[in-house]
C-alpha cells in the first residue's frame, strides 16, 4: 500500500512539472541557453548578447564607478556574459503567449534546474523576478524575468552569467533594474 501511494504522489509530481514545462509552443527549453536559441530569430523576439571581454570588464567596471560603489564595480567586473532575450506582443494570442507560455516555461526550467528564486523587486511600475543558481557559495548565473519598460504584456528575460559572491549577487539585484530599460533596448 505504501508503495502504491509513494509512486502515485511521485507520479502527480512528475505530471505536475511536465504541465508547468510544456506551456510555451513546441518542445519545452531544459535550460536557459535553450530558451534563448529555441525563441532567438522568432517574429517579434530580439535577443542580445555581450560576452565581456577585457574591453567589456573596463566598460563594466567604469559603469559601476558611476553607481558610486565599491561592491557594485565589484560585481560587473565579475561578470562574463550577459543575454537579454525581449519580446513586445502586437496581437492578442501574442499576448496570451506571454501569459500563458513564456513565463510557465521559464518558471519551470528555473524550477527543474534548481535555480534558487530570489527576492522580488518593483522599480516603478516594473517587476522583476530573480533567480540565481549556485555551486556552494559562489553563484554561476542570476536571470530575471520581467517586462520591457513601457510595454507592460511584454516578456524579457536577462541571463547574467559569471562567479558572484553572495554580496556581488545582492548589487547585481540592486543595480539591474537602475538600467533595465539600457539592457532591453
Amino acid at each position: 500500500m505504501k508503495i502504491r501511494l509513494l509512486t502515485f504522489f511521485a507520479m502527480a509530481a512528475l505530471l505536475a512539472v511536465t504541465s508547468c514545462r510544456s506551456a510555451g509552443p513546441g518542445q519545452p527549453a531544459k535550460t536557459v541557453d535553450q530558451f534563448f536559441r529555441k525563441y532567438e530569430g522568432r517574429s517579434g523576439f530580439k535577443v542580445n548578447d555581450w560576452s565581456a571581454g577585457l574591453t567589456t570588464r573596463l566598460l563594466l567596471m567604469k559603469v559601476g564607478s558611476l553607481g558610486g560603489e565599491n561592491s557594485v564595480t565589484q560585481a560587473l567586473s565579475a561578470v562574463r556574459s550577459v543575454k537579454v532575450l525581449t519580446f513586445v506582443p502586437s496581437s492578442s494570442s501574442a499576448r496570451q503567449l506571454v501569459a500563458d507560455g513564456l513565463n510557465k516555461e521559464v518558471d519551470g526550467l528555473l524550477a527543474s534546474e534548481r535555480y534558487t528564486p530570489l527576492p522580488v523587486t518593483e522599480s516603478g511600475t516594473a517587476v522583476l523576478r530573480y533567480a540565481a543558481r549556485q555551486q556552494g557559495d559562489k553563484v554561476q548565473e542570476v536571470v530575471a524575468t520581467g517586462n520591457v519598460d513601457g510595454a507592460p504584456e511584454s516578456f524579457m528575460l536577462v541571463a547574467i552569467s559569471g562567479n558572484f559572491t553572495q554580496d556581488q549577487l545582492q548589487q547585481l539585484v540592486k543595480f539591474l533594474p537602475k538600467v533595465k530599460s539600457e539592457i532591453s533596448k
